[in-house]
């Protein structure tokens, strides 16, 4: 059995809290620092206490009310009277900032009706258009030649060598962007996600904003080629595609750009070594997991439920309401929806901390629900599938050369190093 199924199991049966964690049951108020080691190698075991005793609480570290309950997220995910657009301007100097800002104003991911709804439909015209599904031959090849690389060693750090590789190339190759450039791309996409961490400081926000400057001079120097050479990529799709007449402004292209390669990649980098951990961890045969097309997308989907890339989502409220028995949100607040906990909600999934693709409830909301859930999560799906069943049959026996530890990066969840041998 992992372990994090049997500490969470444990969690939930004694009634204590995990290490590090102190609740206060009247008021519904947890003290938990994301940062504490404990927690980052095992956020499950918190869940499976707060599911049983504060499935709605207050996090006093972020400063605002957490839902973890499947319902209570699927749920407030779809609730219009909550959104990701800032109801207020922010506060405070932002001056060192404005570069990431000004990306950040016109990113459909922070944006709401009617301009969310034009941006999308733009983007996911030109997205959609490029029929996911025919990209698989691709993806396949180059996971192949990627374990080519590195199959006669006998031993690989499977992060940089193909669960980065494998999403960077395929998105680039979409947008139409050279595939050398992907280290720089990189290095600008985790220096801007750094901002949406906890415990961010002023070197993290200043090496945001630098970024933010190299991603945009990049990109508008490759929209100004397309707009003279266009071609049958993404970004020449991106700049023809019109609604009614009105079309992407060069800043709405460039943050719609930047968005697609940092939600094509990062998540994608992060999923794929936690799924990989997964399964090298739970038991299972992996030739039964992708023995047919079937068996490997549910293997996926419950890769997905187990042990997501992202944990929490924000949304801050426009409408007052009772979203619980004496629990009243107001307008400008901010809330906190906890993707990894839903997955391992017991009254949603039976047995959760169990790895189960043949599960029947198969649920998860790791991409997210309504009108901002996961415009790739085609593609994320598609490239998961088809390189772990890549990975597991070019290399069947596979498994662990060291027990792999997660990066204090909460929420975002994913591993330092995925050190394998075979």
């Amino acid at each position: 059995m992992p372990e994090s199924t049997i500490a969470a199991d444990n969690a939930d049966r004694t009634g204590t809290p995990p290490a590090g964690m102190v609740l206060d049951p009247d008021g519904k108020r947890v003290s938990l620092d994301p940062r504490d080691d404990r927690f980052v190698q095992d956020p499950y075991a918190a869940y499976a206490f707060l599911h049983r005793e504060a499935r709605m609480f207050f996090w006093e570290q972020y400063g605002f009310w957490c839902f973890g309950g499947y319902d209570d997220v699927n749920r407030l995910l779809r609730d219009r009277r909550l959104g990701r657009e800032r109801p207020v301007p922010r506060t405070g100097d932002r001056g060192h900032l404005a570069d990431f800002d000004r990306v950040e104003a016109h990113s459909m991911l922070e944006l709401e009706p009617p301009v969310h709804t034009r941006l999308r439909g733009l983007v996911n015209r030109a997205f959609v258009s490029r029929q996911i599904e025919r990209l698989r031959p691709r993806v396949e090849a180059l996971a192949g030649e990627l374990v080519d690389r590195f199959e006669a060693d006998g031993s690989v750090d499977l992060l940089p060598a193909y669960a980065t590789p494998v999403p960077i190339v395929i998105i680039c190759e979409i947008l139409g962007l050279p595939t050398e450039d992907g280290d720089a791309l990189l290095d600008w996409s985790h220096a801007m996600v750094a901002m949406y961490m906890h415990g961010r400081n002023r070197d993290t926000e200043l090496a945001a904003n630098r970024a933010a400057v190299a991603f945009t001079a990049y990109l508008s120097k490759r929209i100004g080629e397309r707009r003279k050479r266009p071609g049958d990529d993404l970004i020449s799709l991106l700049i023809a595609a019109r609604d009614e007449g009105e079309k992407l402004s060069e800043d709405e292209l460039i943050s719609s750009i930047m968005l697609l390669l940092m939600a094509g990649h990062e998540a994608t980098v992060h999923q794929t070594g936690n799924a990989i951990r997964t399964i090298l961890t739970s038991g299972t045969e992996p030739a039964a997991l992708f023995a047919t097309g079937d068996d490997t997308a549910r293997t996926v989907e419950e890769c997905l439920r187990f042990d997501p890339p992202l944990h929490m989502f924000t949304r801050f409220v426009y409408e007052g309401f009772e979203v619980a028995p004496g629990l009243v949100l107001e307008p400008g607040q901010e809330i906190g929806l906890l993707l990894g906990a839903a997955n391992r909600d017991p009254l949603a999934f039976a047995d959760p901390g169990r790895f189960d693709p043949q599960r029947t409830d198969q649920k998860n909301v790791s991409f997210g629900a309504g009108i901002h859930f996961c415009i790739g999560a085609p593609l994320a799906r598609l490239e998961m599938q088809v390189s772990l069943k890549v990975l597991f049959e070019r290399l069947p026996g596979l498994r662990l050369a060291e027990a792999p530890r997660y990066g204090a990066t909460y929420h975002f969840h994913g591993l330092e190093r995925l050190n394998v041998e075979w």
